[in-house]
């Protein structure tokens, strides 16, 4: 998949090191009601990585990920996306790049068909006609939903329903894709397709998930926030394969799945 920004180029004609896609630095956040949940974040994502987001309930995975694109602003510390720092500036641009995946696909499926609700962000953008078309298409495309143009998106299975709403971010042509709980209430079928097509896209991938089998499936490195920080950061498999660690950040993995008994596909 491209996107819209072309990668930057040196003076010398050569290609420059594209920014990473994701760049947080001392990322601190208050709520009003005084809960601290961010304490000072560091995270950096490479462009084309595919990061897996751990932790227990309460550790600030979602306040974090609310930072990506500007619905939480940061009380201290720095969020950059693209090279480009999240703020009003380039509140519109950041919204594009960074594509959030809801839990729950009916958060993000309104409109009376699949091709409205996947069209609804390019044209709100300003596509029109064979452009807007095409972009719907290819999306579909890319998660094997073409063919369900024009369903209704309620008459559709909850699998079926996330892969829409996987395809209406991608619609965006988006940098960094950022999943919540991809995988679940999902059988086994339906997890099984979700992990083939997350790991043919070619963007960015934040997927923040208490699944730490799909995790190692399909991110090579996780980093686990706990307390508000950013504790461990690393290859999936060794994080996953360090039981004081686990312990330590209430993490736990499926009886008798050992970690180390799976090969990833890079």
């Amino acid at each position: 998949m491209t996107n819209q920004a072309t990668d930057p180029v040196r003076l010398d004609g050569e290609a420059a090191t594209p920014p990473p896609s994701l760049d947080v630095r001392g990322l601190a956040y208050a709520y009003p009601d005084g809960h601290q949940a961010l304490f000072g974040v560091d995270l950096h994502i490479g462009k084309g990585e595919r990061v897996a987001l751990l932790g227990p309930n309460g550790a600030g995975k979602t306040t974090l990920v609310l930072h990506l694109n500007g619905i939480l602003e940061a009380g201290a510390g720095s969020v950059t996306v693209a090279g480009l720092p999240v703020g009003k500036k380039h509140m519109a641009e950041i919204r594009r790049r960074v594509g959030l995946v809801f839990q729950d696909p009916d958060d993000q499926l309104f409109m009376p068909t699949v091709r409205e609700d996947v069209a609804f962000g390019p044209a709100a953008s300003g596509l029109r006609g064979a452009e807007l078309e095409a972009r719907v298409r290819e999306a579909l495309e890319q998660v094997g939903m073409a063919e369900y143009l024009d369903r209704p998106p309620h008459h559709l299975s909850f699998g079926q329903r996330r892969r829409v709403a996987v395809a209406t971010v991608l619609a965006m042509k988006p940098e960094i894709l950022v999943l919540d709980e991809p995988s679940s209430n999902l059988d086994p079928a339906s997890r099984r397709e979700l992990a083939d097509i997350l790991q043919r896209l070619d963007v960015t991938v934040l997927m923040v998930t208490h699944d730490l089998p799909y995790a190692l499936e399909l991110c090579p490195r996780a980093a686990i926030l706990s307390e508000g920080v950013i504790a461990a950061d690393g290859p999936t498999g060794e994080l996953l394969s360090d039981p004081e660690l686990m312990r330590a950040h209430r993490l736990e993995l499926p009886f008798g799945f050992d970690p180390r008994s799976v090969t990833m596909e890079r």
